[in-house]
């Protein structure tokens, strides 16, 4: 196993054996383990496993969380290979291209977002999404949304097909922080607006095609394989 540097880590690029058990430390301290295909659980669209063990998608839509216990500590390195083949519009009628990390999913219609825009935008927003007593997708559809203002933010550049880029979300109580790429471009305070959603961190991709490796926060110093940690229920959705 050598070492090579990528977007400000060093990473473990295996020879003759599985990176399945690697584990990482983010840029904010935060220890890190690789999230594998079946610790997913994906609600919408599809992921696939690569030749290479990294995860892939290339539905017009893909949304997952993670099947075991971690901390609010997320990050998604992805390489963007441009539009997925098929598109769907989101609810505003925008056809937005984006990848981004789900916090706190507690369900489809209650958990925060924090998204890399990639076009017509470039731009990283985070989101509310808040729907008290509902649960599902026709409970609530694409209402609840609240955009959230950073206390500080760093534009972002364009994002380009081939392009390898990292995104990492670490939420304390309801203080975030984001940094793409080693550095830190988005920080805030999510308010009451998250007040007693729970739940798994995840993911989310629209209209564009990914190869990528996501991982999360361990919980506490507790191996994420270890007994009682894994959660079973897992819900198909039409999206959120």
């Amino acid at each position: 196993m050598r070492l090579v540097l990528a977007a400000g880590f060093a990473v473990a690029v295996a020879t003759n054996c599985s990176l399945a058990q690697t584990t990482r430390m983010a840029t904010t301290g935060v220890p890190l383990q690789r999230i594998e295909r079946e610790e997913l659980c994906v609600t919408n669209g599809a992921v696939s496993v690569l030749p290479d063990g990294r995860l892939g998608v290339d539905t017009p839509s893909s949304r997952a969380v993670v099947r075991i216990a971690t901390t609010q500590s997320a990050e998604i390195r992805f390489r963007y290979l441009g539009p997925s083949e098929g598109s769907k519009p989101l609810a505003s009628g925008e056809l937005r291209r984006q990848i981004g990390l789900k916090l706190r999913a507690q369900d489809t219609c209650n958990l925060l977002y924090a998204m890399w825009h990639i076009e017509p935008d470039s731009r990283i927003a985070v989101s509310v999404k808040r729907n008290p007593g509902k649960q599902t997708h026709e409970e609530c559809g694409a209402h609840g949304y609240v955009n959230i203002k950073p206390r500080t933010s760093v534009a972002q550049p364009k994002i380009l097909p081939g392009e390898s880029h990292t995104l990492h979300a670490d939420l304390k109580a309801d203080d975030l922080t984001l940094v793409a790429d080693d550095r830190v471009v988005w920080e805030g305070t999510i308010g009451d607006a998250i007040a007693g959603i729970e739940g798994p961190v995840g993911l989310r991709t629209d209209n564009a095609r990914f190869e990528f490796e996501y991982y999360a926060g361990t919980d506490r110093g507790t191996p994420l394989s270890a007994p009682g940690k894994r959660i079973t229920r897992c819900v198909q959705s039409a999206g959120d």
